[in-house]
Protein backbone atom coordinates (compact mmCIF):
# COMPACT_ATOMS: atom_id res chain seq x y z
CA UNK A 1 0.00 0.00 0.00
CA UNK A 2 1.66 3.26 -1.09
CA UNK A 3 2.20 6.00 1.45
CA UNK A 4 0.25 9.20 0.82
CA UNK A 5 2.06 12.35 1.89
CA UNK A 6 0.23 15.59 2.38
CA UNK A 7 1.50 18.53 0.36
CA UNK A 8 1.65 22.00 1.93
CA UNK A 9 1.91 25.25 0.03
CA UNK A 10 4.86 27.56 0.67
CA UNK A 11 2.40 30.13 2.02
CA UNK A 12 1.01 27.64 4.57
CA UNK A 13 4.54 26.73 5.67
CA UNK A 14 5.53 30.38 6.05
CA UNK A 15 2.41 31.19 8.06
CA UNK A 16 2.92 28.18 10.33
CA UNK A 17 6.52 29.21 11.00
CA UNK A 18 5.38 32.78 11.71
CA UNK A 19 2.84 31.47 14.25
CA UNK A 20 5.64 29.73 16.14
CA UNK A 21 7.96 32.73 16.02
CA UNK A 22 5.45 35.48 16.76
CA UNK A 23 3.37 33.76 19.44
CA UNK A 24 6.25 32.06 21.21
CA UNK A 25 4.14 28.93 21.57
CA UNK A 26 5.88 25.56 21.49
CA UNK A 27 6.16 23.91 18.09
CA UNK A 28 4.17 20.92 19.30
CA UNK A 29 1.24 23.09 20.36
CA UNK A 30 1.11 25.02 17.09
CA UNK A 31 1.38 21.75 15.15
CA UNK A 32 -1.59 20.32 17.07
CA UNK A 33 -3.62 23.45 16.38
CA UNK A 34 -2.84 23.21 12.67
CA UNK A 35 -3.31 19.44 12.48
CA UNK A 36 0.21 18.68 11.26
CA UNK A 37 3.10 16.63 12.59
CA UNK A 38 5.29 18.45 15.13
CA UNK A 39 8.44 17.10 13.48
CA UNK A 40 7.39 18.55 10.14
CA UNK A 41 6.75 21.97 11.64
CA UNK A 42 10.02 21.73 13.56
CA UNK A 43 11.88 21.13 10.29
CA UNK A 44 10.23 24.16 8.72
CA UNK A 45 11.15 26.36 11.70
CA UNK A 46 14.75 25.08 11.69
CA UNK A 47 15.11 25.82 7.97
CA UNK A 48 13.71 29.30 8.50
CA UNK A 49 16.10 30.00 11.38
CA UNK A 50 19.06 28.64 9.41
CA UNK A 51 18.19 31.01 6.58
CA UNK A 52 18.38 33.98 8.92
CA UNK A 53 21.72 33.12 10.55
CA UNK A 54 23.63 35.26 8.06
CA UNK A 55 21.88 38.38 9.35
CA UNK A 56 23.00 37.65 12.92
CA UNK A 57 26.75 37.95 12.27
CA UNK A 58 28.64 40.17 14.68
CA UNK A 59 30.76 43.08 13.58
CA UNK A 60 34.49 43.34 14.26
CA UNK A 61 33.97 45.80 17.13
CA UNK A 62 31.35 43.53 18.70
CA UNK A 63 33.70 40.56 18.36
CA UNK A 64 36.50 42.51 20.09
CA UNK A 65 34.16 43.52 22.90
CA UNK A 66 32.95 39.94 23.26
CA UNK A 67 36.55 38.72 23.56
CA UNK A 68 37.33 41.42 26.15
CA UNK A 69 34.24 40.53 28.18
CA UNK A 70 35.03 36.81 28.10
CA UNK A 71 38.54 37.52 29.42
CA UNK A 72 37.10 39.76 32.13
CA UNK A 73 34.61 37.06 33.13
CA UNK A 74 37.39 34.48 33.38
CA UNK A 75 39.45 36.83 35.58
CA UNK A 76 36.48 37.62 37.83
CA UNK A 77 35.68 33.92 38.22
CA UNK A 78 39.27 33.28 39.25
CA UNK A 79 39.11 36.10 41.81
CA UNK A 80 35.80 34.76 43.14
CA UNK A 81 37.24 31.27 43.56
CA UNK A 82 40.27 32.61 45.41
CA UNK A 83 38.02 34.62 47.74
CA UNK A 84 35.84 31.57 48.41
CA UNK A 85 38.89 29.53 49.37
CA UNK A 86 40.26 32.26 51.61
CA UNK A 87 36.92 32.63 53.40
CA UNK A 88 36.75 28.87 53.90
CA UNK A 89 40.27 28.85 55.36
CA UNK A 90 39.42 31.81 57.61
CA UNK A 91 36.27 30.06 58.89
CA UNK A 92 38.18 26.85 59.57
CA UNK A 93 40.83 28.81 61.48
CA UNK A 94 38.22 30.74 63.46
CA UNK A 95 36.46 27.50 64.39
CA UNK A 96 39.75 26.01 65.57
CA UNK A 97 39.87 23.22 63.01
Amino acid sequence: MPEHRRQFSPQFKAEAVQMVIETGKPIAQVARELGINAGTLGNWVARDRAGHDDADEVSESERAELLRLRREIAELRLQRDVLKRSVALWVNEAMGR
